[in-house]
Formats: C-alpha cells, structure tokens, sequence
C-alpha cells in the first residue's frame, strides 16, 4: 500500500520560509516523478511544482524563484523549501506521485501553510 505522508506546514509571516517533507511508504520514490499541489481557500487545487525521476523540476509561475524541489532518494523524501512566503501561498499543500509529472496517482492527505501576518 502506498502512503504519502506531508508535514512541515504552519503559520508564518509574510515574507517567511517554510520547508514541506513528503515521505512516502510502500514505494520506491526514486523511480517515480512527485508533486507539490496548493488547495487554497475556496479555490480548486493546482499544480506547484514537480520533480521528475531524473531530477528534472518545473514551478507554476508565482512559484518560480522563491520555491526549490528537491528529492533524497536514499530517504525516500521529496522536499519543497518555500521562501519570500505571501499571503496568496496560503492553503494545503498535497505532495503527489505517479510515473509522470502530468499523471499523479497517490496523493497524501495534506498539510496546511497558512502566511499571514
């Protein structure tokens, strides 16, 4: 069974950092591209940012610059370091897997970022 599990999310002020942990279980993640999605309030979930199998990364625009990917295989995690947070950042981050960045087929449950001052 696979399981994904999100943590590091929270409160933090404009202009902030946080660092996102996806820890998978019941998969070999090295094999397999993941990726961060945001459910903000009230709007539908959407692509952050994804790290393919290569190592090969990609970033929705506003995330661009602010926003580093990277995956440890060994651990079997794949991080998402989040800097200059706005308050547009705000919502659950979803990390995801699948034999490509454009098909997902696990998800996590979720962890919350909330950036407010």
């Amino acid at each position: 069974q696979v399981v994904l599990v999100e943590s590091g999310g929270g409160l933090v002020q404009p202009g902030g950092s946080l660092r996102l942990s996806c820890a998978a279980h019941g998969v070999a993640l090295e094999f397999y591209a993941v990726g961060w999605f945001r459910q903000a309030p009230g709007k539908e979930r959407e692509g952050v940012s994804c790290i393919d199998s290569d190592g090969n990364s990609n970033y929705e625009d506003s995330a661009k610059g602010r926003f580093t990917i990277s995956r440890d295989n060994g651990m079997r995690k794949v991080y998402l370091q989040m800097n200059s947070l706005k308050p547009e950042d705000t919502g659950v981050y979803y990390c995801a897997t699948g034999w490509r960045c454009q098909a997902m087929d696990y998800w996590g449950k979720g962890t919350l970022v909330t950036v407010s001052s």
